[in-house]
């Protein structure tokens, strides 16, 4: 049986550092509630909240984003952050989400509250979004090849 690359064909995913891997599943294929509340950490070392959602792209069965929850007390005046899945990495070791930017500048987004979501399939928030993380958006990836190497890789497997 061989494992998944996932580093693959688009490179589009959330990266993976450390060294915890276990019995069961994971790191590569996890349940998204067992990521829910993970600390994120940024470049220069803070912690700026927990991951409180993975958004789904249902079209393209891929991860969106996930969403920082920063700041505030049981939920109230607590700031939501979209992050593109492809800025983040899962350190295995430290059980936490390494984000590339700064606090601060994480801090400057002005974010969202739970009540007032941004529309995520609009595709200039999206790319404004990515732009903010220095991130390519992962539909123009996709449509980019991805889907050209997906299909190479079914033919390999024979499937």
């Amino acid at each position: 049986m061989s494992t998944l690359d996932p580093k693959g064909a688009s490179g589009s995913g959330a990266q993976i550092v450390g060294g915890g891997v276990g019995e069961g599943p994971g790191p590569e294929i996890m349940a998204a509630a067992t990521l829910d509340g993970d600390k994120v950490i940024t470049a220069d070392g803070e912690h700026v909240g927990k991951v409180s959602d993975i958004m789904l792209d249902v079209r393209s069965g891929r991860i969106a984003y996930a969403v920082l929850s920063e700041g505030g007390f049981l939920g109230m005046g607590t700031t939501l952050h979209a992050i593109p899945w492809s800025a983040l990495t899962l350190d295995t070791a430290e059980k936490c989400f390494r984000v590339d930017i700064t606090a601060q500048r994480i801090k400057d987004d002005p974010g969202f509250d739970k009540d007032h979501w941004p529309s995520m399939a609009d595709a200039s928030w999206g790319t404004q979004l990515h732009q903010y993380y220095n991130r390519q958006p992962y539909w123009a990836e996709m449509s980019a090849g991805t889907r050209g190497s997906f299909e190479q890789g079914r033919d390999v497997q024979g499937l």
